[in-house]
C-alpha cells in the first residue's frame, strides 16, 4: 500500500471526529448536556446558569480534594464556596446535612423529612435530583436578607459520589 493509500482513511477519520464534536454528538462530560433553567437574576443578583457553574465547580473542587476536605471548605462561611448570595451545602445520601456554612447548627442532623413553608419536603426533592445525577428542585424557605419571609427558591444539585451531594441556591422572585 502506498503512503498516499494510508494516509486517506486516517484523513477520514479525522474528519469524521472533528464532524462529530462539532456536531455535539460527542461530550467529554454528559452533565454537560443538563440545561439549566433559564431564568433572570434571583433577587440578590445570581443567576441560575452561575449557580450551575459554581455547584460544578464545588463537585469538582471535592473530587479532586477528598470529601474531608472539601466538607471543612464548604462549612466555612469566609471560605472559597461562599460568593455573595451563593453557597455550597452537603449532603449524604440518608438525608443527613454534612456541610453548611450558614446553619452549621444543621451538621449532623438527618432533614429528609423536613417540610419547607409549603408543605414539600424539601431535602428529598433536592435529593431525588442528585440521585440522577444533578437537577433543579424549587421550594419554599426562609429568606434571612428579606426579613425571614417566606420565598420560593430554586436549588441546583449535583451528586458527588455514591454517598454524597452538593447544593446551592437562589431566591426567585416570584
Amino acid at each position: 500500500m502506498t503512503m498516499q493509500c494510508r494516509f486517506i482513511p486516517i484523513a477520514a477519520l479525522f474528519v469524521v471526529g472533528i464532524f462529530l464534536v462539532t456536531a455535539g454528538c460527542v461530550r467529554e462530560n454528559p452533565e454537560d448536556l443538563i440545561s439549566p433553567i433559564l431564568s433572570p437574576a434571583g433577587p440578590q443578583g445570581s443567576s441560575n446558569a452561575t449557580m450551575v457553574a459554581f455547584v460544578r465547580e464545588a463537585v469538582a473542587f471535592a473530587r479532586v480534594n477528598g470529601r474531608e476536605t472539601a466538607l471543612a471548605e464548604f462549612s466555612n462561611r469566609n471560605g472559597s464556596f461562599f460568593r455573595g448570595d451563593l453557597y455550597i451545602y452537603a449532603y449524604d445520601f440518608n438525608g443527613t446535612t454534612i456541610a453548611h456554612p450558614v446553619n452549621p447548627e444543621k451538621i449532623g442532623v438527618n432533614r429528609l423529612n423536613e417540610r419547607d413553608a409549603k408543605g414539600n419536603r424539601f431535602i428529598r426533592l433536592l435529593q431525588e435530583q442528585a440521585l440522577n445525577g444533578s437537577g433543579f428542585a424549587r421550594y419554599y424557605y426562609l429568606n434571612p436578607v428579606h426579613n425571614n419571609t417566606v420565598e420560593a427558591k430554586l436549588g441546583f444539585v449535583m451528586k458527588v459520589d455514591d454517598t454524597w451531594w452538593l447544593g446551592s441556591g437562589i431566591y426567585e422572585t416570584e
